[in-house]
C-alpha cells in the first residue's frame, strides 16, 4: 500500500492551469504577431472585395 495521500483534484487542476498560463506567456509574442497578420489579411481581403463591388457597379 501507498503511505502517501493522493493529490487532491483541485491541486492537479491548479497545476495544469499554471502550466497553461506559463505556456501562453512564453508564446505571447508569436500569438500577437499571428493576430496582427490575420487582421492585416482580413483588412486587405475586405478592401479588395469592396473595390471589386465598386468596379462591378461602375462599369
Amino acid at each position: 500500500m501507498h503511505n502517501s495521500p493522493a493529490r487532491p483534484l483541485w491541486s492537479k487542476t491548479a497545476d495544469t492551469v499554471r502550466q497553461l498560463v506559463r505556456w501562453a506567456a512564453r508564446r505571447r509574442r508569436a500569438a500577437t504577431g499571428l493576430l496582427l497578420r490575420g487582421a492585416c489579411y482580413g483588412a486587405g481581403t475586405g478592401a479588395v472585395s469592396i473595390l471589386a463591388v465598386w468596379v462591378e457597379r461602375h462599369l
